[in-house]
Parts: C-alpha cells; sequence; structure tokens
C-alpha cells in the first residue's frame, strides 16, 4: 500500500484536527452541558477537565501550542482512565468503557512527540 506514502503529512494533519474535534465536544459537554449528558460530573472534573478539554482541544486543532497542549491532554486522559474507568474486577477498557480514554491518551501522547504538522499555526511561525 506504498500509493498513501504521499499523503502522510495530510493524513497526520486530520487525525490531529479530527481527534480534537471530537475532544472539544467532551469539554463543551462538562462546561456548557452541550450535547447533554446523562450524569452530573464533581465540579473538579466539570472545571478543570472540562477546560483543558475544551481550551487543549482548541488548541491541537488548529495547532498552536500543539506539543503542550497535547501533552497535558494525553496525561489528562491518562488519569481519567486510572479514576474513572478500571476497576480490578472490569480492567479491560472495552469492558469498563475506559477505550475513548485509552484512545486519546495516546493519540495524543503521539501528537505530543510528533509536533503539529501541516495546516497548523504552529508550522506557519
Amino acid at each position: 500500500m506504498t500509493f498513501l506514502d504521499k499523503y502522510q503529512d495530510q493524513t497526520y494533519a486530520l487525525l490531529r484536527i479530527t481527534t480534537a474535534f471530537l475532544f472539544i465536544f467532551h469539554g463543551t459537554q462538562k462546561l456548557f452541558g452541550f450535547p447533554p449528558s446523562p450524569w452530573e460530573s464533581p465540579w473538579h472534573i466539570q472545571y478543570v477537565a472540562g477546560g483543558i478539554e475544551l481550551v487543549g482541544g482548541v488548541l491541537i486543532m488548529i495547532g498552536l501550542f500543539t506539543r503542550p497542549a497535547a501533552f497535558l491532554a494525553s496525561g489528562l486522559m491518562a488519569a481519567a482512565y486510572w479514576m474513572a474507568h478500571f476497576s480490578l474486577e472490569n480492567y479491560l477498557p472495552i469492558m469498563n468503557r475506559g477505550d475513548a480514554a485509552v484512545m486519546y491518551c495516546f493519540i495524543f501522547l503521539y501528537i505530543a512527540s510528533k509536533g503539529a504538522g501541516i495546516w497548523s499555526v504552529d508550522a506557519r511561525s
């Protein structure tokens, strides 16, 4: 499948942009109630995690301060998994509904290590 080799930069940019776009909605859900959530979060989850998800998601999506924003988002998702999802009874992410947190954690860690790439504010400076 070498025909995709010439599109590596574009597919990475799409990964960064779409992942961050989806992440933003976790923040808007906690901070603004959109989309509506069936459960109420404690204040520290609502404002701290929601703020990191919203602001960090926007920064990663537009590619501004991408590495530190992605590193912070990765750490937040690691903490979210261990605090809210992991248990000894349901230790697999598919069993404890933590698979999204794990995916976000490692995608953001990859973005933090690789940087913004093309189609970003960071690339323009």
